[in-house]
């Protein structure tokens, strides 16, 4: 019975603690006022140079939530959340500078 009720709270310690899928993850706000002296090419720019990064960081978000599937299933641990390979935050505040440089971009009329 103890037993039953260890596996139990250890399993759900470890699912608790999966990298999330980039698509779960919330932009931390940024404000918008951080790019209001920039040029519309300017702000083009460092928009494409946001994107990419955060496709980059999406992609590897995507193999880290994976490989903590993998790793919880077969070992009990998540891997690669235990590996540093979880990379939530810099998700949330790419997620941020795209929203406000597009929120930029639509203010300066580009």
């Amino acid at each position: 019975m103890m037993k039953n009720a260890f596996l139990t709270l250890f399993a759900i310690a470890a699912l608790s603690s999966c990298a999330k899928r980039p698509d779960a993850i919330a932009p931390t706000a940024f404000p918008v006022e951080t790019y209001a002296n920039l040029e519309c090419q300017e702000i083009n720019t460092s928009l494409t140079t946001e994107q990419g990064t955060l496709a980059a960081l999406s992609a590897a978000q995507s193999s880290a939530a994976n490989t903590d599937a993998v790793g919880v299933l077969l070992l009990g641990i998540p891997v690669a959340s235990l590996t540093d390979g979880d990379k939530e935050g810099m998700i949330a505040v790419s997620k941020g500078k795209v929203q406000a440089l597009e929120a930029a971009r639509i203010r300066k009329g580009c």
